[in-house]
């Protein structure tokens, strides 16, 4: 079996990142990391990458002039890794419609919110402000506007009544963790088609 190539695009943790690196550590999985990258030198994230023997380079976003720039070359780092997919696993800039085209319906992001519900960086804050029964969480394609774009994947989370921030959090990650691994699993196995800006999943 070919495994795709996978690039994975950090600032923090790396929680789903690690979700990532442990699913494609299957025998079976049909796809590899091979490069993590980091705007961010001090992301906990590359420390897992470390620890699994991936490459990771941190690219600081004020070192570029603009958005462009800096998108630029995360694109050549990826493809001289060549990268088939990426994946956006709490990577906290906007890109650039340039590197969106470039990776169009290779690149793929978790969300902590059932979209396009919740859009932005405080998902779980605003469920809850919002009073919702059920969130949850969503892997789509990436589009140029912000959390939107082709939704692969959604798992639902009901919210408790003492739920706090942190509470449902950790209930939704859970759930992005699972998620995250399936989408990237039909991904790398072409089971995706988009329609309409609609996803199929064939079986």
């Amino acid at each position: 079996m070919t495994k795709k190539r996978v690039g994975v695009l950090i600032s923090g943790s790396g929680s789903n990142l690690q979700a990532l690196i442990d699913a494609c550590a299957q025998p079976n999985f049909p796809a590899e990391i091979v490069l993590v990258i980091s705007n961010n030198a001090d992301a906990y994230g590359l420390t897992r990458a470390k620890d699994a023997g991936i490459p990771a380079h941190i690219l600081n976003h004020k070192d570029y002039a603009s958005r462009d720039a800096f998108d630029q070359a995360m694109h050549q780092l990826l493809e001289l890794h060549l990268a088939d997919i990426v994946c956006l696993a709490g990577f906290m800039r906007l890109l650039s419609d340039g590197f969106v085209k470039n990776w169009h319906n290779k690149l793929i992001n978790i969300h902590p919110s059932l979209l396009p519900s919740f859009k932005g960086a405080h998902a779980i804050r605003d469920a809850l402000a919002a009073g919702v029964k059920i969130t949850g969480c969503t892997v789509h394609f990436v589009r140029a506007e912000m959390d939107s774009g082709p939704i692969i994947i959604q798992a639902a989370v009901p919210v408790m009544q003492d739920d706090t921030q942190d509470s449902l959090a950790v209930r939704v990650l859970e759930q992005e963790h699972v998620c995250y691994a399936k989408a990237l699993r039909w991904l790398a196995e072409d089971k995706l088609t988009i329609v309409g800006e609609k996803v199929g999943v064939s079986n």
